[in-house]
C-alpha cells in the first residue's frame, strides 16, 4: 500500500487543480481563447485524476478474501492505469480537437490580460503542487537520476502527479506565449497552435505513464536490494544448503509476494524444517516489513533444476 505522503501529495494536486480549473475555464469564457479552454480542460481532468488516485489507494487497502486472496493492492496500478488513458483520451483529445479547430478558423482574444492574471495565478497553484509532489519523490528516489527512480518506483501515485504537475507547467508557458504571440504579433493562429502543443504534451505524458503503470500491471519484481537481503537471510540458516530460487511479484508499493525454493541439509530431521521456515517466515517479514506473503517450498536442488529445465522446454515452440 501507499504511504501517508502520497495522499499528501495527491490532496496538494487536488486542491491545487480544483481552484485552477475553475478560475481557467472562466478565463476561457471571458475571453474565448482555445488555450485557456485546453488548460482548463487539463485542470479538470487532472482533478478527476486525482479522485481516481484516491480511489485506487482506498480499495488497495481492503483485506482479502476468498474472491481475491491476495488482496487488492493492484486496485492502485489499475487506476493509475486508467488516470493515464485519461489524460490521453480527453485531456490531449480534446486540446488537439480544438487546437485545430481554432487554427482553421482563428477568431481574436478578447481581454487577454484576464487571462494572463488567470494562468499567473495557475503557476502559483501549480508551482506548489508540483514542488509538493517533487520532496516528495526525492525522498524515494536518493541518488538514482529521475527516470531510473521512476522505472524502479512501485508506487504511481507520486510520480503520476509529478509528471502531470510538470505537463501543467509546460502547457501553463505554452499557452501564455501563445496569447503573447497572438496579442503582439497580430495572429490569431497562434492561440489554436498553443492549444495543439499542449494537446501533444499531454499525449506524451499519458504515454510515459502508461508504459510505467503496464509493468506494475503485468507484475514487477521487487528491487534488487530486498533480494540481496533475503539471500543474506537464507545463507545465515545453518538448515539450509541451497537457495534455488526467489520469486517476488510487486501487488502494491508495500505488498510483495514472495515464493521460495529451498534445499535443507539431508540430515535434518522434519521438526527443524518445520522450525526453520517458520523463524525465516518471521525473521523475513521483521526486516523487511513490504513482504505481506510468503511461501516457502522445500526441494532437492536437483530436482528444482530438473523442473526448471522441463519448463524450458515446454517453453520452446514446436517445429510441427
Amino acid at each position: 500500500m501507499a504511504g501517508h505522503g502520497s495522499r499528501r501529495v495527491i490532496f496538494a494536486a487536488l486542491a491545487g487543480n480544483s481552484l485552477i480549473a475553475i478560475t481557467k475555464f472562466a478565463a476561457a469564457i471571458y475571453t474565448g481563447s482555445s488555450a485557456m479552454l485546453s488548460e482548463g480542460i487539463h485542470s479538470l481532468v487532472d482533478t478527476g485524476n486525482q479522485g481516481l488516485l484516491l480511489y485506487g489507494l482506498k480499495k488497495s487497502r481492503q483485506p482479502a478474501d476468498q474472491r481475491h486472496p491476495f488482496g487488492y493492492g493492484a486496485e492502485l496500478y489499475f487506476w493509475s492505469f486508467v488516470v493515464a488513458i485519461l489524460i490521453f483520451a480527453v485531456g490531449a483529445g480534446v486540446s488537439l480537437y480544438e487546437g485545430i479547430q481554432k487554427v482553421l478558423h482563428p477568431h481574436p482574444v478578447s481581454n487577454p490580460y484576464v487571462a494572463y492574471a488567470v494562468l499567473g495565478l495557475a503557476m502559483i497553484f501549480e508551482s506548489i503542487a508540483w514542488w509538493i509532489a517533487y520532496k516528495e519523490f526525492d525522498q524515494v528516489r536518493g541518488k538514482k537520476t529521475i527516470f531510473s527512480a521512476v522505472r524502479d518506483s512501485k508506487d504511481p501515485t507520486v510520480f503520476t502527479v509529478l509528471f502531470e504537475d510538470s505537463a501543467a507547467m509546460l502547457g501553463l508557458f505554452v499557452a501564455f506565449f501563445g496569447l503573447l504571440g497572438v496579442q503582439y504579433l497580430g495572429l490569431a493562429w497562434l492561440d489554436g497552435a498553443a492549444s495543439i502543443l499542449i494537446g501533444i504534451i499531454l499525449a506524451g505524458t499519458a504515454a510515459l505513464l502508461a508504459f510505467e503503470t503496464k509493468g506494475l500491471l503485468i507484475g514487477e519484481g521487487a528491487a534488487p536490494e530486498v533480494l540481496a537481503k533475503i539471500e543474506a537471510i537464507i545463507d545465515a540458516t545453518p538448515a539450509i544448503e541451497n537457495l534455488n530460487e526467489i520469486r517476488t511479484l510487486h501487488r502494491g508499493p508495500q505488498d510483495v509476494l514472495l515464493a521460495l525454493s529451498v534445499d535443507f541439509i539431508d540430515e535434518v530431521v522434519a521438526g527443524t524444517v518445520e522450525e526453520t521456515i517458520y523463524s525465516l517466515e518471521r525473521t523475513i517479514k521483521m526486516q523487511i516489513p513490504e513482504i505481506t506473503r510468503l511461501f516457502i517450498e522445500v526441494q532437492a536442488k536437483r530436482h528444482h533444476e530438473e523442473m526448471l529445465a522441463e519448463e524450458r522446454e515446454a517453453r520452446v515452440p514446436s517445429d510441427e
